[in-house]
């Protein structure tokens, strides 16, 4: 059976560089990105932070 693990990462500085930067280094140690979640600010259209989340299937 296989279980599947998660991993949250939390972003506070959005920016396009950033998100590659930490959905590079997670898929290079196996994960998958399964989503972004963003925070938004009130009166601001830019995201106040991102949850960039992970995938990984482990045999059990």
């Amino acid at each position: 059976m296989k279980n599947t693990l998660y991993k949250v990462v939390e972003v506070t500085t959005v920016t396009d560089e950033e998100l590659e930067r930490v959905i590079n280094e997670w898929v290079q140690k196996g994960w998958s990105l399964d989503t972004i979640q963003f925070a938004m600010r009130d009166a601001s259209k830019r995201p106040a932070m991102a949850f960039v989340i992970f995938t990984m299937s482990e045999e059990g």
